[in-house]
Parts: C-alpha cells; structure tokens; sequence
C-alpha cells in the first residue's frame, strides 16, 4: 500500500507594502493565522491576517521584510504561531517564535503549543481572595495585590515603573513557590539583559522564563510576544498545578503594536488613531490571565501614560481589566520620594475591611485622610504660612509629612546608584510604623529620620527637647547685651520650622529700634533736641491766639 505525501501548499508574493505582504496562492487559502514562510532558508515569517478574495491572503510579517521581491515563493506551514511548553523552558530566554536567545543551544523534550488559545471558562475560575505581598511598604498597606489577580504600574515616562517592577521581581521570586515568566514587549533591549543578568547573580533564574519582543522589531513580533508568554504561563498553571507570577514590560507596546498592525492593514483608525478593536485585542489577552482550580497566574504589568494623560483610551481600557491599578506621581518624583507612588489615585479592589482586615482597613483609610488633608492645606500653607493654620492642622501636616517620608523606602535594585541598602519589609511592620505615627509617636522626631528607612524601629535622630538657657554670668562685661545673637544663631541650628523663623523675625525687629535711646548720652546729637522743643511752642502759641 503506498503513502501518499501531501506536498505543501505554496504561493507566491503579490505585493509587498512595508510590514503587509500580500499572496497569492492558486490552491486552497490558508486559514487566518496560518504561518507562512519565505525566503532562501524559510526565515521569514508571515502571519495571515485577511483573505481578500478567492485567491489572495493578506499578512502581517514577524521578521524584517528586507530582500522579499513578488514573485517569491512562500510556504503555507498548516499552522498557527505556536510556543515550546515544559519543564525544558526554564532558566532560558526567548523570542516570540520560542527561539532560544541567550546563546545556548534549543530545549530539548518540549511541546509545541498554538499560541491563540481561549480564556479559561467561568465553570473553572476560582473565587478565593488573598494578599500577595510585595515587601514594599506603600503598596501592601494602601494598594494591597491579590494573589491571582492583575495589578497596573501606570505612569509616564521616567517616573520609575520598570525599576518599580524589577523590585518586584526581587522581593517575590525569593519567596514564590511557583514559576515567575517575565515578557518584555516593545521595550529597550539593554533592560532586558541587565535583569536576565541581575537575575542569575540573585541565583533566582531557574525557576523563571524570559520571553522578548523588544522595540527593536517588527510591529508584528511586538504584538504577538505577549500571546507565547501567556501560552507558556498557561501550560504551568494548568498542566503541572503551579503558581505563575506574570511580568509584563510594557502593556501600552502591545496596543501600540496593534496600532500598528491595524494601520498596516488599512482599517480605519478609531479616537486618537488607537485601532478600532483594542478593546477586543486587550481583553483577548488579558482574560487568559486567571485563577483556576488548578493554579492561579499573578500578573503584574507596567502601562505608560501618554504624556501624562490618565484619560487616555490605552490607559482607560486597561484600567477596567485590573483589580490594582498604582499610579506614579511625576511631582513625588521630583520631590525625591521613592516609589513615587500616588497614594490618593492608586487603588484596589482587594482593600475591603472582608478581606485584609478590620484594622489594616481603619489605618488605610486614616492614612489616606491625613494625605488628603494635607494636600487641601497646602496652598493655606503656601499663601500665609504654617502659623496661620489651627493647632489641630498643624498636627494633621506634621502627620503627613512623616507618612509620606515613612513610606519612602530603599530598594535592592537601586543600591549601586543611591548607595543606600535595600529594605524588605513586612505588612505588620509597615502597619505598626504607620499607626504609631497616627498617635504622634514620632511627632518629636526630624522628618530626615524617617526618610529611606525599612521599619519603624530604624529611624534615625532623637526626639527634639529644647536646650536649657543657661543663666548669665555675673562677671559679664559691659556689653553682655549684645549676648542676644547667640541665642538667635542657636534658632536656625534647629530643625527648620517655617513658624518658628516668622516669628522670629518679628521678635529681633524691635531690637534695633529700641538702641537709638541711649543715644543722647554722647554730647553730639545733644543739639537737636532744642530743635524739637519749639514745636510745643508753636502749638501754645496758637492756642492762645484762638482765645
């Protein structure tokens, strides 16, 4: 009995348009998101994205389309885009075609799974909350994460999402069972090898999967990297019962490459030229993401802001898909407190007093007032002054300004550039920290004690007593008057008090004034004060010639 071979289903290029290559082919189309090779040694690589007419298709290419020429031969493979699952993946660094990029040879022993997959449905998702803790201070008291869930880093540019979340990747390895996948999608190859570096010497890489897209590459790539990471995600969660923790470097460069892509494709752009179906794209790859009865897959993703706009549609779409959202403040930034998190406009759906707890929840909410507080008295503060404020007001800025110094904090992935250790800390340290600030503990203390600490019990500087004046010397001489600038160049040595200095000033000013009395003791300026008497004179003079 003889085999037959099926010889595969070749075509031809019709037109070549930048990243969009049209072919024809003369026997059945291949289905959308079939795979097509061209090239001398079949390396470039086309997505079919359309089928114009009974005989062309129109595709999205994944590889640099130098050299294709129409009339070139193209390859149908009979299949999607497909990703290398199994114990062999990790440890090792990839790209969006599963090619191992760190200069080793292939994995052996894997699987090969299709990247478009569906998410997982509602009968098998689980229901269960539970903190994720971070060892970052702000984020665990104010914006708790939820284990299984899907947390925002949103920000512009430069205000510290990527080193934020390499922080992140620090503190939680070290302490998660399960496998940590990191997918860097459309950004600078230099950060990718220095994690993929940091991570070796932290000796954390061989429970971790690194998968690149950078911006270096074709829109096409950039577009498809987040879909093999998640279907490598997937195979540990549902295949071996494990804990995935989900790293993506940027979100907003996958709905930018869809942009592009959709441009490429001739659709009509929708508001500020974003495509017309990134609410479908987003949601296709963010629903994957999921808890189920058999494991639950973390993620953590950093989203730039354009220009600082939160109403922006990349950034609005993705907001409805998160259950934390933290935002990084550019002005927190610049005032030198790090993580620039906002504590005001971060969220989380995870800080109900059901599940952190009646306390956690109280401090929370206390903490958030005090803030909030202090924000509304800052331009009282700016226009009059710190005196002009109640007493009570001028405790809640006190509070504040030790808060926000409290929840600054050195991180492990900085030291080379601050010098400074890094701090892991825990909830009930950072809760305890906070609460003994609301009660003034700490009200005696310069703010630069609490800066950049780990736990309360670090900070730095004794409480503020005022020094005893001590008594003046009976053999002082003659000009122990003049003993009052001492005490004045005492004042500023003290911590700077806004209040202290006004009043100060109004106190020394009298001074002055007050030395022109002994003046008449020298026979100089005895003369003009006959001057002076003839006024009376005068006044006298017309009182009697009124009567």
């Amino acid at each position: 009995m003889e085999t037959k071979i099926s010889s595969p289903n070749l075509g031809a290029i019709a037109a070549v348009r930048g990243s969009v290559v049209d072919v024809r082919f003369e026997g059945p189309l291949p289905p959308i998101y079939s795979v097509l090779r061209a090239g001398a040694e079949n390396e470039m690589v086309i997505e079919v994205l359309a089928q114009r007419d009974a005989r062309h298709v129109r595709g999205i290419a994944l590889t640099p389309t130098q050299g294709l020429a129409r009339g070139m031969v193209v390859t149908d493979t009979g299949g999607p885009l497909k990703a290398p699952v199994g114990q062999a993946i990790l440890s090792r660094m990839f790209d969006v075609f599963g090619q191992a990029i760190d200069r080793k040879p292939p994995p052996a022993e894997v699987q090969w799974r299709s990247v478009h997959r569906d998410p997982p449905p509602l009968a098998r998702r689980s229901t269960k909350s539970e903190i994720f803790e971070t060892g970052i201070k702000v984020i665990d008291v104010l914006v708790p994460l939820e284990r299984g869930g899907k947390a925002g880093l949103f920000g512009g540019a430069g205000v510290g999402k990527t080193v934020l979340l390499t922080e992140m990747i620090h503190n939680m390895i070290g302490h998660q069972q399960g496998v940590s996948i990191f997918c860097g999608i459309g950004e600078r190859c230099r950060e990718g090898e220095e994690l993929y570096r940091e991570m070796k010497a932290a000796g954390v890489l061989p429970n971790m999967v690194m998968v690149f897209g950078q911006m270096n590459e074709p829109p096409g790539s950039r577009f498809r990297v987040g879909h093999t990471a998640l279907t490598m995600a997937e195979y540990f969660r549902d295949d071996e019962h494990r804990d995935v923790l989900l790293l993506i470097d940027n979100i907003f460069r996958f709905i930018q490459a869809g942009m592009e892509v959709s441009g490429l494709m001739g659709q009509m752009p929708s508001r500020l030229g974003y495509q017309p179906t990134m609410g479908t794209e987003l949601s296709g790859l963010e629903e994957r993401i999921a808890n189920t009865d058999t494991g639950a897959i973390t993620s953590i993703q950093a989203v730039y802001v354009p220009a600082d706009d939160f109403t922006d549609p990349a950034a609005v779409h993705t907001f409805s898909h998160l259950s934390a959202s933290i935002v990084l403040s550019r002005k927190r930034a610049s005032e030198g407190l790090f993580p620039a998190i906002d504590p005001l406009q971060s969220s989380s759906k995870m800080a109900t007093p059901g599940i952190i707890g009646e306390r956690h929840y109280a401090l929370a909410q206390a903490i958030r007032r005090t803030l909030a507080q202090y924000g509304e008295l800052k331009d009282i503060i700016a226009m009059l002054g710190l005196e002009q404020l109640s007493p009570e007001d001028r405790k809640v800025v006190a509070r504040a300004r030790l808060l926000e110094r409290f929840l600054t904090q050195p991180f492990f992935t900085t030291e080379q550039f601050t010098g400074l250790t890094g701090k892991l800390v825990s909830l009930k340290d950072a809760l305890d920290g906070c609460e003994r600030i609301l009660h003034d503990e700490f009200k005696d203390y310069p703010e630069s004690g609490l800066y950049m600490i780990g736990p309360i019990s670090e900070a730095r500087g004794k409480p503020q007593t005022a020094p005893p004046v001590p008594p003046p010397k009976p053999d002082a001489k003659p000009g122990a008057k003049v003993a009052a600038p001492p005490a004045d160049k005492g004042q500023p040595a003290a911590p700077s008090d806004p209040a202290a200095e006004q009043q100060s000033k109004p106190e020394s000013a009298p001074k002055p004034k007050a030395e022109p009395k002994p003046a008449p003791a020298p026979a100089g300026p005895v003369p003009p004060l006959p001057a002076a008497k003839p006024q009376p004179q005068v006044e006298h003079a017309d009182v009697t010639h009124a009567s």
